[in-house]
């Protein structure tokens, strides 16, 4: 960790962010996701099959399960309804960030140091846009790769992460195992906080419907 940021942070800001319909939802659902105690990773907007909002989320930790998806859709949904940034139906959905994650803020970097990661450029530097490698850390605004295959023959490159068109995990044995674990733990703390009648709740929305494969994950109907 580096110039004392905590990756604790809430109102740590994501240097990787997204444009046009995706970043006006992200506007919106920032805020009410911060009051929750959640960091906002990522919008996507996809009119594939009819229009569904992804909004990917996760605590301070880097953790999200079922039951904080279910909190987050309640809470947004109906702050979505009144905003209407999207001028059409569409289907919501709350999800984690999954095992191979994006990587949006300077923390993230910091996280995730040791293991594979795959980074495309929005400015390229040293004539490419494409980087895979061993995260290291960070440097100011810019985290350090190791890459696999280094340009002019130097292994270690630094790439401003503001810069960053798209950042995220590669899978890996390693990162595997690390993403369980957590999930073990956040699976634990959650089950502390839980009244018994809310756990009975949160067991019933567990429809075979509202999961995919890829981290927890909740969707609605808007």
């Amino acid at each position: 960790m580096t110039e004392g940021t905590s990756v604790h942070d809430l109102g740590e800001p994501r240097l990787i962010i997204e444009p046009g319909l995706a970043a006006r939802v992200a506007a919106i659902a920032e805020p009410v996701l911060i009051g929750l105690g959640y960091r906002l990773v990522r919008v996507r907007v996809s009119g594939l099959a009819g229009c569904t909002v992804q909004i990917m989320a996760e605590r301070p930790d880097g953790t999200m399960t079922i039951e904080d998806c279910e909190a987050v859709s309640r809470a947004l949904s109906p702050v979505l309804d009144v905003a209407e940034p999207v001028d059409r139906a569409y289907r919501l959905e709350i999800s984690s960030p999954g095992i191979d994650r994006p990587l949006v803020r300077r923390s993230d970097f910091e996280r995730y140091a040791g293991h594979l990661a795959k980074v495309e450029m929005e400015v390229p530097v040293g004539g490419r846009r494409r980087f895979r490698g061993v995260v290291l850390g960070t440097e100011g605004a810019t985290a350090r790769v190791r890459c696999d295959d280094p340009p002019s023959g130097a292994a270690d490159v630094v790439l401003p992460i503001a810069d960053m068109a798209e950042a995220r995990l590669v899978l890996t044995d390693a990162l595997v195992t690390e993403s369980l674990r957590r999930g073990k733990a956040a699976e634990r703390e959650a089950r502390g906080r839980q009244r018994p009648q809310y756990a009975r709740r949160t067991k019933e929305i567990r429809r075979p419907s509202e999961l995919q494969s890829r981290g927890a994950q909740i969707e609605e109907e808007e």
